[in-house]
């Protein structure tokens, strides 16, 4: 009943013993990111840890594919993306990016773009689980997942400006979850910052010991997956609507979400529970 959204768990049919009937995407095999489910929650893993998990077009083509897959279906409440190896991410593949014409250079920050879009426009929230560095467009990964737990040691980074190939994309997604003096400092200096400067900035959730990352990210996708599935798409997609909107507009439109909300299933039975 919310403008805009894919599906409606509160209009699912039910099977012959009365649970939801889920949607399932077909299994897709790929070379560079690994998926799979344990309950309700999807992990999305990419798995180039001898590149440090570079984003080459094909990586960044793979994980558009499988977060599109998983935005379709009904069984999975919340996402999240790790990297495999000692590394969350470390940018783009700069072997790929030497020598190429203007063309390719467009067509590697568009499927670059389209990614960071899939991330925030599927139903479920992701969060990024990191660990050792996330730099350039791995850091432009952690700043467009919906939450972050990083390890203590962590590291992140957006040292485009060392290379001369200034970190423009990146800088998209950072300045939208950090202050701004805080982003051009990353940006114009190109120096990392530690996993607690990042939690101060706002670029990071949780700072957690590196032997806990797996437990408490888990833990907090359990928490989400606990509430309903259906509303928790209706806010994600709220959210992101709303936020480079003026505040009367930004009301009008989060008036309108709220009160089509509050027919849904869902909220009924919610509201009737709590009284």
């Amino acid at each position: 009943p919310a403008p805009g959204l894919t599906y409606d768990r509160a209009n699912v049919p039910a099977n012959d013993e009365g649970r939801l009937a889920m949607t399932t995407a077909p299994a897709q095999s790929y070379r560079y990111v690994l998926m799979e489910t344990e309950g309700p929650i999807a992990y999305v893993t990419m798995n180039r840890p001898e590149k440090r998990n570079a984003l080459s077009v094909d990586h960044m083509q793979e994980l558009i594919d499988c977060f599109t897959a998983i935005g379709e279906r009904q069984d999975v409440a919340v996402v999240i993306l790790r990297g495999n190896g000692p590394a969350f991410c470390s940018g783009h593949d700069l072997r790929e990016m030497v020598g190429g014409d203007p063309a390719f250079y467009r067509h590697v920050f568009d499927v670059c773009t389209r990614l960071m879009e899939t991330i925030q426009g599927i139903p479920q929230p992701v969060i990024a689980q990191v660990q050792g560095i996330a730099t350039a467009a791995g850091c432009q990964l952690v700043a467009t997942c919906d939450l972050v737990v990083a390890a203590e040691d962590a590291r992140f980074a957006t040292p485009g400006v060392k290379i001369g190939l200034f970190c423009s994309t990146p800088m998209v997604a950072l300045s939208r979850a950090v202050g701004r003096k805080k982003a051009l400092e990353m940006l114009l200096t190109g120096e990392p910052i530690s996993a607690g400067e990042a939690q101060a900035a706002g670029l990071v959730n949780r700072v957690v010991p590196a032997e806990r990352l797996a437990d408490e990210t888990r833990a907090l996708a359990e928490k989400i997956a606990a509430a309903s599935g259906f509303v928790v798409g209706i806010g994600k997609q709220a959210f992101y609507r709303q936020l480079e909107m003026a505040q009367p507009q930004a009301y009008a439109y989060a008036k309108e979400v709220m009160s089509l909300n509050a027919l849904a299933a869902d909220a009924q039975e919610g509201m009737c529970a709590f009284l």
